[in-house]
């Protein structure tokens, strides 16, 4: 079964910069897109950032244009946010998604165990 692992987080003032990271491993399985979801306290999780596999599409939220960039390594099979000038309405758990293919099932999507950001102002 393909596991996703997340590094990264932590807290940061207001105007600096993290950056996440999230591998894939696993047996047998492509990967079509992957990207980070959050889920601040209270609030429903949204799409932050996700790119296709092969890098030629990136979707980013409003709020994070201009400030996060996305990017992967295939060949890892690993993902990267960096984050720039953040602000404490970053603030959230940051998920890692991926969307998997393998013969056996199919295509399905896998989420990381999640990491805090924390940006203080």
């Amino acid at each position: 079964q393909v596991q996703l692992v997340e590094s990264g987080g932590g807290l940061v003032q207001a105007g600096g910069s993290l950056r996440l990271s999230c591998a894939a491993s696993g047996r047998r399985f492509s990967i079509n897109a992957m990207g980070y979801y959050r889920q601040a306290p209270g609030k429903q999780r949204e799409l932050v950032a996700a790119i296709t596999n092969g890098g030629n599409s990136k979707n980013y939220a409003d709020s994070v244009k201009g400030r996060f960039t996305i990017s992967r390594d295939a060949a890892k099979n690993t993902v990267y946010l960096q984050m720039n000038s953040l602000k404490p309405e970053d603030t959230a758990v940051y998920y890692c998604n991926a969307v998997i293919f393998t013969t056996g099932l199919g295509e399905y999507e896998r989420w990381g165990q999640g990491t805090q950001v924390t940006v203080s102002s």
